[in-house]
């Protein structure tokens, strides 16, 4: 009972210390008494919202609402870090002055805040917190197609016009607008792909957060049909899990899960497409970081074995990483890597002359297409959500890629 009492009130009394500290820019920038009533009356909302859910159990509620509730906290207190910020520049002026003022002796050592800053301070909190509520309320399913045409050295005429789409992360888990998933699965379907790449992370945890999206991902439809790899999220790693062979029996559900919907699940292995006498490798490696956070189960080495001979090799590799920590420097044969797992952070500035997100500090090739030399890599910014249950500036896409020939 001790324990649950200190896991409410520490914090409650975190935030009420940031709240009180926002606040400031608040009673500096309005006199209006009606702001105060309504931002305080959000704030004890929130405190109630929170008290709740640590009493029943976030993991008890309705998955919608858990989400959506997540995201407006997040999306509430970014803003006011914005403010604290401000709040904390603003600080630093007022201790220059007040030193001034006990040093000089003139003047009086009761400093005000100045009310200009805390206007840009609200003012550039109004910015995230707007474009993150957006990012819940129309991002979320707000399906992009994006096509791309990769000209690859020697690409047999067979190939020519060859059309691949590519999903990546869906995170099934997450999804809460099955309506909207029927959509993208019919905008992929009208464009008549010759073949579909999922380039891993079906699932947050379990196997059986899929489980409701089968009969919706089993009608993608593709000439030479759909292949499919396994992410970081889709082993189970960050669960506590009873037993090993508990994690294990989820993960052959998850394998199972692929084979219902029709999808063609290379674990380290790939396979031959053969067109008018040219062969296509497609190969798939399972989840393989250069980044230490993650497990790897990859090993592209078996899974480009008996591929080597192939007209045409392509890698689905879910960690763009892969690609030049092992693609680059030792399989100079396989023409475009196709991966996910970065998300674009699902926030960041997206313009046809600018691209930033926080992301890019942690993966040099993080959104979009790639080149070195002959080979290509696309990152996929991801189809589902994770976490917070929106985008802002990456929207889900539906990648597009033709095929032509270089001369």
């Amino acid at each position: 009972m001790l324990q649950r009492l200190f896991a409410l009130t520490l914090p409650i009394v975190l935030l009420l210390l940031i709240d009180s500290y926002a606040y400031q820019a608040f009673k500096t920038a309005t006199q209006q008494e009606w702001v105060y009533q309504i931002y305080w009356s959000i704030t004890l909302l929130a405190y109630l919202v929170l008290a709740v859910g640590i009493v029943t159990g976030f993991r008890t509620w309705n998955k919608k609402i858990r989400s959506y509730v997540g995201g407006f906290f997040l999306s509430v207190y970014l803003a006011k870090f914005v403010v604290i910020g401000f709040l904390m520049i603003d600080d630093v002026f007022r201790l220059g002055r007040w030193l001034w003022v006990v040093v000089s002796g003139e003047g009086s050592t009761s400093i005000e805040r100045i009310k200009l800053l805390s206007q840009l301070a609200l003012a550039a909190a109004s910015i995230p917190f707007v474009a993150l509520m957006k990012g819940m309320i129309r991002n979320a399913h707000n399906y992009l197609t994006r096509k791309h045409v990769l000209q690859i050295k020697n690409l047999p005429s067979a190939f020519e016009g060859f059309k691949i789409i590519q999903i990546s992360d869906i995170h099934t888990g997450s999804l809460v607008n099955k309506v909207a998933v029927e959509g993208a699965v019919e905008t992929i379907n009208a464009l008549q792909p010759d073949i579909v790449f999922f380039t891993g992370d079906l699932v947050n945890n379990f196997a059986k957060e899929a489980q409701p999206f089968v009969d919706i991902f089993k009608k993608i439809e593709a000439k030479y049909g759909v292949y499919s790899i396994t992410g970081n999220h889709d082993y189970g790693d960050y669960s506590a899990w009873e037993s090993k062979e508990a994690k294990q029996q989820n993960f052959e559900w998850l394998i199972d899960t692929h084979k219902r919907m029709g999808w063609k699940l290379l674990l380290n292995e790939n396979k031959t497409i053969e067109i008018n006498g040219k062969k296509l490798a497609i190969i798939g490696v399972e989840n393989w970081s250069a980044n230490k956070r993650f497990r790897n189960y990859g090993n592209l080495k078996k899974a480009y074995a008996g591929a080597e001979n192939a007209d045409l090799q392509l890698l689905l590799s879910h960690d763009p990483s892969h690609w030049r920590a092992e693609v680059l420097p030792f399989f100079p044969k396989i023409a475009a890597t196709f991966s996910g797992h970065t998300h674009g952070f699902q926030f960041g500035i997206n313009t046809r002359f600018y691209k930033w997100s926080p992301v890019k500090y942690a993966y040099k090739e993080w959104i979009g297409l790639y080149q070195e030399g002959n080979q290509y890599l696309y990152v996929n910014p991801g189809f589902g959500y994770v976490g917070y249950p929106g985008r802002v500036g990456f929207l889900p896409e539906i990648t597009v890629v033709e095929l032509k020939r270089k001369n």
